[in-house]
């Protein structure tokens, strides 16, 4: 019995395709760089909160209505109000005033005639805050050093009415 190996190319086995699976592979790797970078993208661009004043909202970039921002301004005097677990009040900057709602009770020394960062969105004409900021705390001294001194120079007088 002859145990010889065939050498004709009737019987030789196929040759892996690895050129193709290298493309596959490539291929695979490029649409995962995408999609992480369109998601890490999208992610950072959704977490970055500018930081106005109250007389830049729609006259500066990243101040426009319906971006979430950072609004710094002092509470109006004569404008605090709680209502039904809310609490509403107007933030004055430059001679501009928007209309802050906040869900809940800002608690500390929150009061009017207080420089504060309302952190939200403008929608219509009122700003709904999600988180504020009183100038007595570690975190707004810290974050608003150059915004703490041009809100002090502002003055808090009585509302006129």
């Amino acid at each position: 019995m002859d145990l010889t190996p065939r050498t004709s190319s009737d019987n030789a086995p196929l040759a892996p395709r690895k050129r193709n699976a290298r493309w596959g592979y490539v291929a695979l790797l490029i649409v995962i760089v995408v999609a992480g970078g369109t998601i890490v993208t999208q992610f950072l661009t959704s977490a970055i909160d500018y930081y106005c004043n109250v007389d830049e909202i729609g006259n500066r970039d990243g101040c426009e209505p319906g971006r979430r921002i950072r609004v710094q301004g002092t509470v109006e005097t004569g404008s605090l109000k709680s209502v039904n677990n809310s609490t509403n009040f107007v933030m004055i900057f430059n001679e501009k005033t928007i209309q802050v709602v906040y869900e809940g009770d800002p608690g500390g020394i929150f009061q009017e005639c207080i420089p504060v960062v309302a952190q939200g969105r403008l929608v219509g004409e009122v700003f709904e805050a999600t988180r504020i900021e009183v100038k007595h705390s570690n975190t707004y001294a810290a974050d608003n050093e150059d915004r703490l001194e041009k809100a002090e120079a502002q003055e808090c007088s009585p509302q006129a009415g």
